[in-house]
């Protein structure tokens, strides 16, 4: 029979906690379905969200720059007067009217409404990178998890192979056919594999936090890859198409050169500061005019209803501000240099990301084939070492590092897919081109 150690017994009550309580009864989710619930519980793309409705008002409200406006008013005002006479006079009088008008010429007004349009428009850049960047962190933490249970399973079949490797070294040290220093090493491993587990259950532990985090549950249980695992290919393996891509769709770059739009509006703006306004103006309103002497009506041509109309142009045209509007330009000059700077950087932040994560997923296939080939590899070195040992020409220690080797790669190895994943979704983000859609594609890679 087999030596268990006492922490070994400890460990399986809590390892069977642990599935119960992660794996359970609850059903695998998607990428799609947990993106969906992600994209209404996120509070960094709802803030994000909620600026672009509010860039959107903006812009609306913009429009009522070049729209008639019109306002109604009315008063009314109870006076006495004493005069030495004695003869008292009461007066009141209601008044109102209704107040229009109407911009015919401001040079600012279009470039202002332009502007607020930009703004929307960039509002609408800033949304579809928080969409973005949402789809990466939660296809991180989404793969991260599953990269940890790879990680929890290698480190538990990792340490249950030792555990009968140091069983049978025990068992040969007490027929004499071993020395005690293979049942040490094998005991040293063992341990160590002991506290890999450990190690391994928490991460997966805090994984599966980060993942809850996302969508606002507890307990989320990602589906796995399916098997055998294909991996899809890229649509290009021309990296400055990538690239080239980027620089039209970036909302990055996008976003900068809106920037300079808007810094060039500001400059239209601050221009019209020195050119003339008109407006044009007009009222109609009604006045009731009522006089009592010592409470008899008072005679006079002013009492009763009188009706007035007005309309009229307004011309504004300054002529000293002070300082102000030439400043004003000399700013929004310097602001226009700077726009231009600040879109040179997007694009060069934007190419030089591309191109990292281009050669990111390139070298990342090429170690999944690696791991593939080592993987196959150190299964056959492991049965060749186990032989080697039963017929007494390899040592406990060549089948413990052996068996190590093995499971150190498995786990690489699967680590190594998930990141091809995760990092061809930030080689879409990097060049502008990761859409909610290309979760499908994602998808179709999980089990059923």
């Amino acid at each position: 029979m087999p030596f268990v150690p006492a922490r070994r017994l400890i460990l399986q009550p809590l390892a069977l906690a642990a599935c119960l309580l992660f794996g359970g009864a609850a059903q695998a989710q998607s990428l799609q379905e947990l993106y969906d619930a992600a994209r209404a519980y996120d509070a960094t793309y709802l803030a994000t969200k909620a600026s672009a409705d509010a860039a959107a008002a903006r812009a609306a409200q913009a429009e009522a720059l070049i729209k008639p406006s019109f306002g109604l008013s009315a008063s009314g005002t109870q006076a006495r007067n004493d005069p030495p006479s004695g003869q008292a006079i009461n007066s009141r009088t209601l008044t109102a009217g209704l107040q229009g008008k109407y911009s015919v010429y401001n040079a600012a007004n279009l470039p202002t409404i332009d502007r607020a349009r930009r703004g929307f428009e960039v509002a609408q850049a800033d949304l579809e990178s928080a969409e973005q960047d949402l789809i990466v962190r939660l296809a991180a933490a989404y793969f991260d998890v599953l990269a940890a249970k790879d990680a929890l399973t290698t480190s538990q079949a990792n340490k249950a192979a030792i555990s009968e490797q140091l069983a049978s070294a025990k068992r040969n040290f007490e027929v004499g056919t071993a020395t005690i220093t293979d049942t040490r090493e094998a005991q040293a491993r063992y341990d160590l594999a002991v506290a890999q587990e450990l190690a391994a259950d928490n991460d997966l532990r805090v994984k599966r936090v980060t993942l809850d985090q996302f969508v606002g549950r507890v307990g989320v249980e990602p589906k796995s890859l399916a098997t055998p695992v294909a991996l899809p290919a890229l649509p290009s393996n021309n990296v400055e198409t990538w690239v080239a891509t980027g620089d039209e769709q970036h909302p990055a770059v996008r976003r900068a050169r809106l920037g300079l739009e808007v810094a060039q509006l500001d400059t239209q703006i601050a221009r019209a500061g020195n050119q003339p306004t008109v407006d044009l103006n007009g009222t109609l309103g009604a006045q009731n005019l009522h006089n009592n002497l010592n409470g008899i009506a008072a005679q006079s041509s002013g009492v009763g209803t009188g009706k007035t109309a007005s309309v009229g142009l307004t011309l504004s045209y300054p002529l000293y501000t002070g300082g102000l509007t030439q400043n004003r330009i000399r700013e929004t000059l310097v602001l226009e240099e700077k726009a231009r700077n600040d879109l040179d950087f997007a694009r060069r932040s934007v190419a030089e990301a591309t191109r990292r994560a281009f050669f990111g997923v390139q070298s990342l296939k090429a170690q999944v084939s690696a791991y593939e080939a080592a993987e196959s590899s150190t299964k056959l070195a492991l049965e060749a070492t186990q032989l080697g040992y039963k017929v007494g020409v390899r040592v406990n220690l060549d089948v413990l590092n052996a068996q190590t080797q093995l499971y150190t790669t498995q786990r690489d190895l699967a680590k190594a897919r998930y990141d091809v994943v995760v990092n061809s979704l930030r080689l879409r983000q990097a060049s502008g081109q990761l859409r909610p859609e290309d979760l499908s594609a994602v998808n179709s890679l999980l089990a059923r």
